[in-house]
């Protein structure tokens, strides 16, 4: 089946204690239905020091199920839910429900 978020799309929280909250897509685990978003579902880690790192408790993201996500939509920056068409070179394309824009370049 075709991703319809991928690694780098702008994404608003649409679900759970961050919901409102924007940012980019910067890793995706398809396998486990999740993704990790800049910014968004942050967790504080209690870290051990090594020789290359300090310890202390350091903050980052953890990830968020796939469907607490929405991609931002290109026109106007709302939630939209994503489509697919085939464009004029005859390529499957990524396409933004409510503008009907195209998100892939």
């Amino acid at each position: 089946m075709a991703a319809k978020l991928k690694k780098g799309d702008k994404v608003v929280v649409i679900a759970g204690r961050d919901k409102g909250k924007r940012g980019e897509i910067l890793q995706v685990f398809p396998k486990k239905g999740r993704a990790i978003v800049s910014g968004v579902n942050l967790v504080k880690k209690h870290q051990k020091p090594t020789p290359q790192q300090q310890g202390g408790i350091i903050q980052k993201e953890a990830p968020i199920h796939l469907s607490n996500l929405m991609l931002e939509d290109p026109k106007d920056g709302s939630p939209t839910r994503v489509g697919f068409t085939v464009n004029k070179e005859g390529r499957k394309v990524r396409v933004a429900r409510k503008s009907g824009e195209v998100v892939d370049g």
